[in-house]
C-alpha cells in the first residue's frame, strides 16, 4: 500500500523573507552515509533557505517549523514540545505532528471484518459503564505508532526518513505492516509521503499528519488561539456524517452555502460561526466545531496535470498562506 504523498507550501510574501539555517539545525544534520543524530534536545532537523522543520522520532512527530520575518522575528508555526523527552511524559497525548496508525481515526466498537473473521482490537475512547475501556478505537489503540519511537532510516539537509514495524497481532490488528515516513523540504515546500505494506495478512491501514498549526507563530498579542485564521476549501462542498461520539455514519452531508460548514464558496474565519447555535453538535455530542470535510481527490490542473491546492489557510496576523496539495 501507496499512500499519496502531500505537499504543503508556505508562500511567504509581502513581509516575510529567507531565514538561514539556525545552529542547531546546522549541527545535525548528516550525510545519507553517516549515523544520524539528534541535536542536543532530541531532535532531527531539515532545513532550506526558507523554512528549517525540526522532528522527533516519537510518532515520527514535526515539532517546530520555523521562518524568519524581514524584521529578523523567528517564528514557529507549529504546536510541539521544546525537548523530544517531553513527549513520552505528556499525559494529554494531544497528537502533536505524530503519524496515527496503524488506523487513524475511529473504529466502531473496536471491532471490523476481513473475509468473514472478526478482530477485536484494543478500545480507548469515549468510556461508558458497559465499555470502561472505550466504546471504540482511536488512532491504532492505547500503543498506537504516535505512542511508539520510530527510527531514523535516512538523513540528510533536507529529507528524513523514519520507519516503524508494526508487528503481527499488535493491538489486536491482524498481520505485519512495515511503514516509512519521509519528510522532504524545498524551497518553502514540504512534502509528507508516507508508504505502509502489509507483509503477511490483509489488515486496515490508514494514516495521517496530526499537525496543530497556528500561524500567528503564537507572536499575536491579541489572542493565542487560531479562530482568527482565514480558512478556504474551494473543493469541500459535503462532508461525511458522524455519529455522537465522531463514528461515521456513511453518510455524506452537503456543506450548505451560507451555512456554518461553509468554507467553500469563500474565505472565512475559522471562528466565523461559533456563535451560531447551528455550530453546536456539529462536531459529536457536546462539540462546539468542525468534523470530518470531504475532498473529492485527485485535484489535477487541467493544462498541466499538476495537483491543485484544495485547502488554503491565511495567518490572522500577519501575511503568510498554507496551501496544502495532494499527490
Amino acid at each position: 500500500m501507496r499512500l499519496l504523498s502531500s505537499l504543503l507550501t508556505l508562500l511567504p510574501f509581502l513581509g516575510i523573507t529567507t531565514a538561514a539555517p539556525t545552529d542547531a539545525a546546522a549541527t545535525t544534520t548528516s550525510s545519507s552515509s553517516s549515523i544520524p543524530t539528534p541535536d542536543p534536545d532530541g531532535k532531527y532537523w531539515i532545513t532550506s533557505p526558507t523554512l528549517q522543520l525540526a522532528f522527533v522520532p516519537y510518532g515520527a512527530s514535526l515539532s517546530n517549523l520555523l521562518l524568519t520575518s524581514k524584521t529578523g522575528q523567528k517564528l514557529d508555526i507549529v504546536t510541539g514540545f521544546d525537548n523530544a523527552a517531553a513527549y513520552t511524559l505528556d499525559k494529554a497525548h494531544a497528537h502533536f505532528g505524530g503519524v496515527p496508525g496503524r488506523y487513524a481515526n475511529r473504529i466502531r466498537n473496536s471491532t471490523f471484518e476481513i473475509d468473514g473473521r472478526a478482530y477485536h482490537v484494543v478500545p480507548n475512547d469515549n468510556p461508558t459503564a458497559q465499555s470502561p475501556q472505550g466504546a471504540d478505537t482511536l488512532h491504532g489503540g492505547p500503543d498506537g505508532w504516535d505512542w511508539r519511537n520510530f527510527t531514523v532510516v535516512a538523513h540528510t539537509d533536507r529529507s528524513i526518513t523514519f520507519e516503524i514495524v508494526d508487528p503481527d497481532g499488535a493491538q489486536g490488528f491482524p498481520g505485519e505492516v512495515r511503514s516509512l515516513i519521509t519528510y522532504t523540504v524545498e524551497g518553502d515546500r514540504w512534502e509528507i509521503e508516507m508508504s505502509a505494506v502489509s507483509t503477511e495478512k490483509m489488515t486496515p491501514i490508514m494514516l495521517s499528519s496530526h499537525v496543530y498549526w497556528n500561524l500567528d507563530g503564537f507572536r499575536n498579542e491579541d489572542t493565542d488561539l487560531a479562530l482568527g485564521h482565514v480558512l478556504h476549501m474551494p473543493y469541500a462542498g459535503s462532508r461525511i456524517d458522524v455519529d455522537g461520539i465522531l463514528i461515521p455514519t456513511g453518510d455524506l452531508l452537503a456543506n450548505e452555502e451560507g451555512g456554518v460548514n461553509d468554507f467553500w464558496s469563500e474565505p472565512r474565519e475559522v471562528g466565523f460561526a461559533f456563535k451560531n447555535p447551528e455550530l453546536e453538535g456539529n462536531c459529536g455530542t457536546g462539540c462546539t466545531g468542525y468534523g470530518s470535510f470531504l475532498f473529492p481527490f485527485p485535484f489535477l490542473s487541467a493544462y498541466h496535470h499538476q495537483p491543485l491546492p484544495f485547502l488554503f489557510f491565511f495567518s490572522s496576523s500577519l501575511p503568510l498562506i498554507v496551501h496544502f496539495q495532494n499527490r
